[in-house]
């Protein structure tokens, strides 16, 4: 019996399922999606944390609006990966090129992923207007996590579209 699941597993990883690799252990793609959707939320409380709390914005201004763009990109992002959007919401004029409703979610976590990522370093590196005090800190716990969760959030964003991408047309285009 365990052998009979064991096999059905690994012809699941062959099939694609869930972008398992040949003789892996498939993982069901709702997991997948549900890991990524907390690291979205993760995202999304630690700048909600960085910045004081939900009233709270942080100066200069546009650093404070910035944070609330990624915090409700945050949400936003968790909610493209776990509700399931009709085929027909794509559109058409990709045709073969759209992978699909599950595409948007995962691109949109790789931008949710990225762009606090890349800001992050800047700050500490060469600096961003309105913020010279912050070069060199790299010792800020809360950021240090940030970078962590949204490297994650990375990864695991790009290896599902990647596996979007190895799909047939007809499991792509349904979102599945």
């Amino acid at each position: 019996m365990a052998q009979q699941a064991v096999a059905g597993q690994a012809t699941a990883g062959r099939t694609g399922w869930a972008g398992a690799s040949a003789g892996g252990i498939a993982v069901p793609e709702v997991a997948v999606r549900l890991v990524a959707a907390l690291l979205a939320l993760a995202v999304t409380a630690v700048h909600v944390a960085d910045q004081g709390g939900v009233t709270a914005l942080n100066s200069p201004d546009w650093i404070g609006w910035g944070y609330r763009v990624i915090e409700v990109g945050g949400v936003l992002t968790a909610l493209a990966l776990l509700v399931p959007w009709p085929a027909w919401l794509g559109p058409t004029w990709l045709g073969s090129a759209w992978l699909g409703s599950a595409w948007l979610g995962w691109a949109a976590a790789v931008l949710l992923g990225t762009g606090p990522f890349l800001a992050y370093v800047a700050s500490r590196t060469v600096g961003v207007p309105g913020d010279p005090g912050d070069v060199g800190n790299w010792g800020y716990w809360v950021g240090t996590v940030s970078l962590f969760v949204e490297a994650a959030l990375v990864a695991l964003s790009v290896g599902m579209l990647l596996a979007l991408r190895q799909r047939p047309p007809s499991a792509a285009a349904s979102g599945a």
